[in-house]
């Protein structure tokens, strides 16, 4: 892939990197992370959106990267709303690209420049990402391997594995946001993350979304970033409450195939009776909850979908 190197290097294009902190001390976290992104070869200012750490992250991003914009917010609002908050901070800073990149990640020094290099290349794209890698660069992200996979991403895994010519960008229906580069136009035409989605999920329906408005999500081959999430034990957002409901939130905001939730709402009290009668509380219990949380958030899930939809600039940012 031939580079344009001396392009980004000497234009006054501003990018801004931001990285939503949640406890980001563990394993040396911010330090590996800021320290990469201020290592890059073309210049990025940090901004760092703090959803109330509980450690001493902020103070520490306080006394040793002076340089790196925080935002302290006073309530967790979750990964898309804290990113929403950092990219209303750039955008209003003239921002031009918009780096997202996870607290447990960290870039190397040409990272950034060659997806901007290849964005300006294929304007077509609203997320351009760089492989995933483990924290030590031995193996694929388990999550990434997934979604450059054959039946996601046409020829990537072939043609690294019979050594052929890469593409310069392979396109894909989906790349989680752990390391995203977006575009001014993807801000305004698609907009932020999804406020119906607190923690995880925001990224399956922002890139829903780039499919509605005929934009394409893609991988940058001989890119990197390093994810440090092996060791990272399950959380309340994994268990089988939480992915089901999630599951729903997802189907009824797909603006490409959209379910009612009133019917989806219908279907778990159908299933709470069915239960009930089986005498299996456990799962009429299950089912009730379900109906129960996509009854208290039809407002907010059916006032996203609205506006994910709409024409309006910088949705959910502005």
């Amino acid at each position: 892939m031939k580079l344009i190197l001396n392009h980004t290097k000497n234009s006054s294009m501003k990018i801004f990197a931001v990285v939503v902190i949640y406890n980001g001390m563990k394993n040396n976290w911010i330090h590996k992370c800021f320290s990469s992104l201020l290592q890059s070869s073309i210049p990025v200012e940090i901004i760092a959106v703090d959803n109330l750490s509980t450690d001493k992250s902020v103070e520490y991003i306080r006394n040793n990267f002076p340089s790196v914009t925080l935002i302290e917010n006073i309530q967790n609002l979750g990964f898309g709303g804290a990113n929403n908050l950092g990219l209303k901070s750039a955008l209003k800073q003239g921002g031009e690209f918009f780096f997202l990149l996870n607290q447990d990640a960290y870039v190397e020094t040409n990272t950034i420049e060659k997806l901007i290099n290849t964005s300006l290349q294929h304007p077509e794209y609203a997320v351009i990402s760089p492989i995933h890698l483990n924290s030590n660069g031995t193996k694929l992200d388990k999550s990434f391997a997934r979604s450059v996979s054959p039946y996601y991403c046409e020829d990537f895994y072939d043609d690294y594995v019979l050594g052929n010519t890469k593409k310069t960008i392979y396109e894909s229906p989906f790349i989680c946001a752990a390391a995203w580069l977006l575009t001014a136009k993807a801000l305004e035409v698609i907009g932020g993350f999804s406020p119906a989605f607190f923690h995880y999920g925001e990224d399956d329906n922002y890139c829903h979304r780039i499919q509605y408005f005929k934009m394409k999500i893609g991988v940058v081959p001989d890119t990197y970033i390093y994810h440090d999430r092996e060791d990272r034990a399950p959380g309340i957002y994994d268990n089988r409450l939480a992915t089901i409901q999630r599951q729903q939130i997802l189907w009824c905001s797909n603006p490409n195939n959209p379910i009612s939730i009133k019917k989806i709402i219908k279907q778990y009290r159908n299933k709470t009776i069915k239960y009930l009668l089986k005498v299996d509380f456990k799962e009429a219990n299950m089912n009730k909850k379900i109906a129960s949380f996509l009854k208290n958030k039809k407002p907010l899930i059916e006032g996203s979908f609205s506006e994910s939809v709409s024409d309006k600039t910088y949705k959910f940012i502005y």
